[in-house]
């Protein structure tokens, strides 16, 4: 597929995408900018990746840290980039300044370790805490009792809302309690916490359900990208 071709899809995918998420939020009384669609480039190359900025998408994710350290060395600098999926405490130092939000931070061991990088890098972070709210042992996350208010005094994290994945199901309803109980908790926990004010979920199978229940930051990869996505 030439250049041209792939700019061509990639703009009609994101049209027809875009029409979902405005239907979503009219469905839900919110304004399109209440949401922030995140780009997942984890499945394209970085060639791929970089036609997505001349689109007006700025908002771009990774799951692997390796990734987005070689995606961001290829894109433009203007590129916020998200960390989406989990991140091992040894690889904190790269990817620090390379971040705009870290979705992902699921123990108290990694807002530790930072919190003490931040610090040395002399700069504040944006991160959420991940929540393992479908309760699947396999995935990450903190359980909800162990929210307390001492996860908000680490000097150098700014904790911004919360993340959750639902169960992979082919019935994005399945989904809707998991959203609605992760919108609760922030509601909940607002007062401990004065800057909680992001949800990041819903992705291609369930993003409508997820603008419907409160999301402010959804993590689209497959839809955006389809045709272009081996398989």
């Amino acid at each position: 597929m030439t250049s041209a071709e792939t700019r061509e899809l990639l703009k009609r995918n994101l049209s027809a995408l875009e029409q979902h998420i405005d239907a979503a939020c009219r469905r839900a009384g919110r304004q399109r900018t209440d949401v922030t669609l995140v780009a997942v480039t984890k499945y394209v190359s970085p060639e791929v990746a970089a036609v997505l900025p001349e689109l007006g998408i700025l908002d771009l994710g990774e799951s692997r840290p390796q990734e987005l350290w070689r995606k961001a060395k290829a894109l433009p600098k203007d590129v916020r980039w998200h960390l989406v999926g989990h991140l091992q405490r040894n690889k904190i130092v790269p990817t620090l300044p390379l971040v705009h939000l870290i979705h992902s931070v699921d123990s108290v061991r990694l807002l530790e370790a930072l919190d003490a990088e931040a610090r040395a890098q002399s700069r504040k972070i944006d991160v959420l805490l991940e929540l393992n709210l479908s309760r699947e042992p396999q995935k990450h996350g903190f359980e909800p009792s162990a929210i307390v208010p001492e996860l908000g005094q680490f000097a150098n994290l700014s904790i911004r809302g919360l993340m959750t994945m639902a169960a992979e199901t082919t019935d994005a309803e399945a989904a809707r309690p998991v959203f609605a109980e992760l919108r609760r908790l922030r509601d909940q926990w607002q007062h401990a916490f004065p800057g909680l004010t992001e949800l990041s979920m819903g992705m291609t199978n369930d993003f409508e359900i997820a603008i419907e229940e409160g999301a402010t930051l959804v993590r689209i990869g497959s839809a955006l990208f389809e045709g272009l996505i081996s398989p």
